[in-house]
């Protein structure tokens, strides 16, 4: 998976964030247990987790906490899920409402055991909210669907906010990094959505920098983003988070962010969230307002 003779760089002070779990953090944490809940930001060890929870934010992990893949970058347990809960979307919809949360992430593990691949579970988790909900702001992060249509097509056609689908890192690194996952089918997916939302829904994709790609490589995928038809689009730097995932290659400079943002928009993509610390759902509101209002 990694090489253990490989030297990676020290990390800079720029990215030496503190995690200050004040009383709000303990709160959300109490709260979303309380309700069986599960998380991204605490299953993939997101360093903007005091961050969001002190807000009264969270991007909530549906389907479980085991992934049926296994990808080189990510802390989120590979292993055999269990199936689906029915009421999940009830149980959000609870916690967003006795945390006065306005704007919500659904992302999943991925679920290639399933036949629709959690599809009708992100259907059934949106109508939930929705009803209990119905003003509030939703977002979501869904999986490939093994390229499936269909799959596609039901998520994209949800009453959401954005619908997202992260290219993760270029082309050239997906066998090391994603492996069972592919750029192009990643990327038609991306452009089925974007042909078969409902009027007003943004496309949004996030990646990753740092993990060996070149910046002609980027610029390929901010081409190729933009061709697909994304709206918005989050940057950040990969963090190594475990010894057993693979390593850092090089940690950008933060101009370097401001550098690829300017490139992406010039390439066509409206909105663009740039910075060592930047998630795809972190500051999620904020840049869908951003697109919405340009």
């Amino acid at each position: 998976m990694s090489d253990p003779t490989h030297q990676a760089p020290r990390r800079p002070p720029w990215l030496r964030k503190e995690q200050r779990l004040g009383p709000e953090v303990l709160q959300q944490r109490q709260r979303i247990a309380a309700l069986g809940l599960h998380t991204v930001c605490q299953s993939a060890r997101c360093p903007n987790l005091a961050e969001c929870f002190a807000a009264g934010n969270a991007t909530f992990l549906v389907l479980g906490e085991r992934c049926t893949r296994d990808c080189a970058f990510c802390a989120v347990e590979h292993g055999i899920p269990g199936p689906p809960d029915p009421r999940e979307g009830q149980r959000i919809a609870e916690h967003m409402r006795q945390a006065g949360v306005r704007y919500g992430v659904i992302t999943s593990v991925t679920r290639d055991d399933l036949p629709d691949g959690g599809a009708a579970h992100f259907a059934s988790v949106v109508t939930a909210v929705r009803a209990a909900l119905p003003e509030v702001g939703l977002e979501l992060l869904v999986p490939d669907f093994r390229g499936f249509t269909e799959a596609v097509d039901q998520t994209a056609g949800l009453p959401v906010q954005v619908w997202g689908h992260n290219l993760e890192t270029v082309a050239s690194l997906y066998a090391g990094a994603r492996r069972g996952a592919s750029y192009r089918r990643s990327l038609a997916v991306i452009a089925r959505a974007a042909g078969h939302h409902r009027p007003g829904v943004r496309v949004k994709t996030g990646i990753m920098v740092g993990l060996g790609e070149r910046r002609e490589e980027l610029d390929r995928l901010f081409a190729d983003a933009a061709g697909a038809g994304v709206d918005i689009l989050t940057i950040g730097q990969y963090l190594r988070p475990s010894q057993d995932r693979l390593p850092v290659a090089r940690y950008l400079a933060p101009a370097e962010f401001g550098e690829l943002a300017a490139a992406a928009r010039g390439a066509g993509i409206a909105v663009v969230v740039a910075g060592p610390y930047v998630r795809s759902s972190y500051l999620a509101e904020r840049a869908w307002r951003a697109e919405k209002s340009g």
